[in-house]
């Protein structure tokens, strides 16, 4: 922001997450989700491969620099490219503190690249969230994960490395969240609850199902020690989103206000109050999210590992 302003507080949502995982999509539906609300919303897109973005867009990398360019005169691929467009704003800060300082007053969200070196070892995308924050922003990450892989167990201990090697590299309060909840079956059954998979329980049950696979067989100390470095840490945990689902939007919202110390005003509160009371607009749909979150709340059998720890 502007020295003038040096000293206003402005906060906001660093969304990331690997490629396809609704980083756009998520901030088209937050933008809307706010603004119904009376938040005064600016997006930010951070993602110089993002062509034609659907929401509307304040601030826009691709004014400063492009993918396409960088590839075509640098001969970098995709991951290099990218890479080199992060550092390139690295060394523009100028350019971008311009852009943000006529935005005061408003709630940012900045589209990331889903590149996910970005977020679990390369330091540039870290360092513009640190920069961010010497100009008074305070930012909370939202770390986006499609939820299919909570149906392939192999692929979730995957994802659960994934989102503690990038809550330990960004260095920013962090919400983890499961996207695309209303299309999780469509890749096969859960194999437990889903409270299993957003509050990460005892792995040993999925180190355990995972030795059914006569490939992860070989492979068991290898995923036990995984899991014990994810349950030493104790940090991960998910909260699942269905961007079409508004109640499913509240509570991913809340949860980002409250990692990054955001509170709303009364007016905001009677304006959230008076949108969640028209449940059943024409312009969301609960049915499927509901329909798989009650299907996997619900008890279900016993596992023959849980009926041999109880005995």
């Amino acid at each position: 922001m502007s020295e003038n302003h040096a000293s206003c507080l402005a906060f906001g949502q660093a969304v990331i997450g690997p490629p396809g995982s609704g980083k756009t999509t998520y901030c088209f539906g937050m933008q809307e989700f706010m603004s119904r609300i009376g938040r005064k919303v600016a997006v930010v897109n951070l993602d110089p491969a993002n062509e034609g973005t659907p929401y509307q867009c304040a601030v826009d990398i691709s004014e400063l620099i492009t993918l396409a360019d960088v590839m075509d005169n640098l001969k970098l691929g995709p991951n290099g490219g990218l890479i080199y467009c992060m550092e390139y704003l690295e060394a523009n800060f100028d350019w971008l503190r311009e852009k943000l300082a006529n935005l005061e007053g408003h709630y940012f969200l900045f589209d990331c690249p889903g590149q996910v070196e970005l977020c679990t070892h390369h330091g540039a995308l870290k360092n513009v969230f640190a920069q961010l924050a010497k100009w008074n922003f305070r930012l909370a990450a939202v770390h986006l994960v499609d939820s299919h892989y909570c149906t392939d167990p192999g692929k979730f201990i995957s994802v659960l490395c994934t989102s503690l090697s990038t809550m330990l590299h960004v260095e920013l309060p962090h919400v983890n969240v499961l996207s695309k909840m209303d299309l999780i079956e469509q890749y096969g059954k859960l194999a437990f609850n889903l409270d299993y998979y957003t509050e990460v329980l005892d792995l040993s049950y999925l180190v355990d199902h995972l030795a059914t696979d006569p490939f992860f067989k070989n492979y068991r100390r290898l995923n036990e020690k995984l899991v014990e470095v994810i349950e030493d840490y104790s940090l991960v945990s998910f909260v699942p989103l269905n961007v079409q689902d508004k109640e499913s939007m509240r509570r991913v919202m809340q949860a980002v206000d409250k990692a990054n110390g955001y509170s709303f005003g009364d007016l905001e509160q009677r304006s959230l109050e008076a949108l969640m009371s028209a449940a059943v607009g024409a312009d969301f749909h609960f049915t499927s999210t509901l329909a798989v979150q009650e299907k996997y709340v619900q008890p279900q059998e016993k596992t023959v590992e849980q009926e041999a720890m109880e005995i």
